[in-house]
């Protein structure tokens, strides 16, 4: 898979983060879906990234900064029809590579607790992450859950 800066006005990646939003929402409770949409990917504190295999979009990715030694994962997101196939792991391997080189120490995320995250639990602690409390404005949620990676080792 090839990472690239993600161009949010390619209809491509348009349409598939349109799914990834319109999914996670379908999957989650009302009011506690925090997918960002497009206007919410081209934040300043944003860096979002596409995975390609080959001409087809297949993964999406993106790190918000939250300080300067904190950040968190959004975005994450595999074509349903590509999964299975490690495309997950490389997006997210290259986000921790970039919160690491931004100096970053610390890497957090909020995902759903429901049956249809599970996979995307057992990526993120395959990757080290474990649980943690709320972070940067979020809540406690039974709906949530909320995992991090101590990026100083």
């Amino acid at each position: 898979m090839q990472i690239r800066t993600g161009d949010t006005f390619d209809p491509r990646v348009i349409a598939l983060l349109e799914h990834h939003v319109t999914a996670a929402r379908a999957q989650t409770a009302p009011g506690s879906a925090h997918a960002l949409d497009l206007a919410g990917l081209r934040a300043p504190d944003i860096a979002f990234w596409t995975g390609w295999d080959g001409e087809t979009l297949v993964a999406t990715g993106a790190l918000k900064t939250l300080s300067a030694d904190h950040g968190e994962v959004k975005s994450m997101h595999t074509l349903q029809t590509t999964r299975r196939r490690g495309f997950g792991g490389q997006m997210l391997r290259h986000i921790i590579a970039e919160a690491r080189a931004r100096g970053m120490s610390r890497l957090s995320l909020e995902t759903g607790s429901w049956e249809y995250f599970k996979p995307a639990h057992a990526l993120y602690r395959a990757h080290g992450f474990v649980p943690c409390g709320p972070f940067q404005g979020y809540v406690e949620d039974l709906n949530s859950l909320f995992l991090t990676l101590d990026l100083s080792s």
